[in-house]
């Protein structure tokens, strides 16, 4: 028997096996499926081009896209390092990094928000100093910033170090051996070879970024991004209203699905 028809015929003995997973998953399919065909179906009753020519979503995407950028190059910048070094070092206090690392994950964003203004809010010691020298930490683009890359840095990360931890050591000692330093060997070596997971990590963290909207509405109501330009509008005017700035808003969702798929799967957890 070939090999062709010897996978093909393992294949159709483990379909029996798999009716029951693919029955419950399929619903769970569906329900997934339904709501985003409920809102495109209602969508297409809605005059989008006259809701995105409003001020006030024009303002709101405008701000999102100036700072969802400036959120994830300060996440990848300081948030790469971290994750090589989680990936090829052991030392104490490493279980508190990693738990660190995944706590804005699973810390409701509302929390991460409170926690962000105790931190930096203007009666604060950090506020207070940043005030006096006319920079303001809350209820500013920086504050959407500052929310922004607390919710979504570790995605980069937690990517990154996965793409690291799957690579080989021996070629990072090889251009060691060769007379390259730490420095070179992490740039020529052992980027280039991670390059995809920590790509889909950004695209990840941008998509956060750009759609977080608990914290960001703690630190920094004002200026509105797109998430809270939703919020307001919904309280306004109801489902109708808040449609053209939503479905601008799914649109570059599905665009970073489309990025994150093209670069493949993204680890979802840390390895160890």
């Amino acid at each position: 028997m070939s090999l062709a028809r010897l996978s093909r015929s393992q294949q159709s003995n483990r379909l029996p096996e798999l009716l029951v997973p693919a029955a419950l998953g399929t619903l769970m399919l569906i329900y997934f499926a339904v709501p985003f065909v409920a809102f495109l179906t209602r969508a297409g009753t809605t005059n989008i081009i006259t809701g995105l020519s409003t001020p006030e979503a024009q303002v709101a995407i405008r701000n999102s896209l100036l700072t969802a950028p400036i959120s994830t190059l300060i996440a990848t910048a300081f948030g790469v390092p971290l994750a090589y070094v989680l990936a090829r070092a052991s030392f104490v206090g490493k279980r508190l990094v990693e738990a660190l690392v995944i706590l804005p994950l699973i810390v409701p964003p509302v929390v991460g928000g409170a926690m962000i203004l105790t931190a930096v809010g203007r009666f604060t010691p950090i506020g207070s100093a940043a005030a006096t020298l006319g920079i303001s930490l809350t209820d500013s683009l920086i504050g959407v910033i500052l929310a922004q890359t607390f919710v979504a840095a570790p995605f980069v990360i937690i990517t990154a170090r996965a793409g690291f931890g799957a690579i080989d050591e021996r070629l990072e000692q090889a251009s060691r051996s060769l007379g390259y330093g730490p420095l070179s060997t992490f740039w020529n070596v052992s980027l280039p070879l991670a390059r995809g997971a920590i790509i889909a990590g950004i695209i990840l963290t941008f998509a956060r970024a750009i759609g977080e909207f608990g914290a960001t509405m703690m630190v920094a109501y004002n200026p509105r991004t797109m998430p809270t330009r939703i919020w307001v509008d919904f309280i306004a005017g109801g489902m109708d209203a808040i449609v053209p700035v939503a479905l601008a808003l799914l649109g570059i969702t599905l665009a970073v699905l489309t990025a994150v798929q093209r670069f493949g799967r993204v680890p979802t957890v840390i390895d160890r």
